[in-house]
């Protein structure tokens, strides 16, 4: 029980050195990447009911609230303003394909980190944020809450959360946001979308939220190294084969694979009218997002 508690002890404390260390890195980040930009991209998107008043000449007719105004039996018109107030959701992809990586860091890494980044940006704007990890199924959601305490939580589950799923649904976190966030949100998606058919379930989410898709790739996935002989495993399915990387009509055979399936993704982002950063595991991702700030 002693040597256990111990374990537990040390476990506990790097948790929270990777913690601070990711927070401290966030705050250098939000400023270079989301000053003035933030407020201009995100706020603003959505109108809230305020009141009713009395219809006065020149009113949209189609503002009329017709409930009330049968009840006086006058015209009364709804009233909105601009909605000050952000919620951002982050959906995090934390299914096993998220543990490949063969640059400096894993996609999963890479992940939590650009989603740190984000909720600390959301978090020093004085908005809420919320988390929702999701493999093959939604493995935890947290609901949006301002303040330091709640995006610390958000960062520690990112760290140390072990997925249930070992496969990737989209669709599945997809309709769980559609249907547990009444008012219109932000809701960043952080995956390598790598999954079956997702376009239904994100035309629909995009239809009441504001989707944005940051992509995260490694290269390795597009082409193979000319290495001889190697075995490749599907951390989803744990199947395993070996391929001839040596063989020149292999190699151009998966890149073709691989162009295919990034045109499909690419045009599913387009037909939802979707926003999308790609980024590559070892690369700098301040400039793919800055870029899709710019373009917002």
């Amino acid at each position: 029980m002693f040597s256990y508690s111990i374990f537990k002890e040390v476990e506990t404390t790097e948790l929270l050195k990777k913690v601070r260390k990711i927070e401290i890195r966030s705050r250098g980040l939000t400023q270079q990447i989301f000053a003035g930009k933030y407020h201009s991209a995100f706020r603003g998107r959505g109108m809230a009911f305020s009141e009713v008043r009395e219809y006065q000449f020149g009113d949209d007719i189609r503002s009329i609230d017709w409930n009330v105004t049968a009840r006086f039996g006058h015209p009364y018109v709804k009233i909105f303003e601009e909605e000050r107030e952000l919620t951002v959701m982050l959906l995090v992809d934390v299914s096993r394909s998220g543990d490949f990586g063969t640059v400096a860091t894993t996609k999963r890494e890479m992940m939590t980190e650009i989603a740190a980044v984000l909720a600390y940006s959301v978090i020093a704007n004085n908005d809420k944020v919320g988390l929702m990890l999701f493999s093959d199924r939604v493995e935890k959601y947290i609901p949006p809450k301002k303040g330091r305490s709640h995006m610390l939580r958000i960062i520690r589950e990112m760290l140390s959360y072990e997925p249930q799923g070992s496969g990737t649904s989209l669709s599945e976190p997809l309709k769980y946001l559609t249907n547990i966030i009444r008012k219109r949100c932000t809701a960043f998606i952080l995956s390598d979308f790598m999954a079956p058919s997702f376009t239904e379930a994100l035309r629909v989410a995009s239809g009441k939220h504001d989707v944005v898709a940051l992509r995260i790739s490694d290269r390795r996935e597009k082409e193979l190294p000319d290495v001889g002989f190697m075995k490749v495993t599907d951390p989803e399915s744990g199947k395993e084969l070996w391929i001839d990387t040596s063989s020149t009509a292999i190699r151009k055979e998966y890149a073709a694979q691989w162009r295919k399936h990034d045109e499909t993704i690419a045009g599913t982002f387009v037909n939802c009218g979707v926003d999308v950063a790609s980024v590559n595991t070892g690369e700098d991702y301040i400039k793919p997002l800055i870029s899709l700030f710019r373009h917002r």
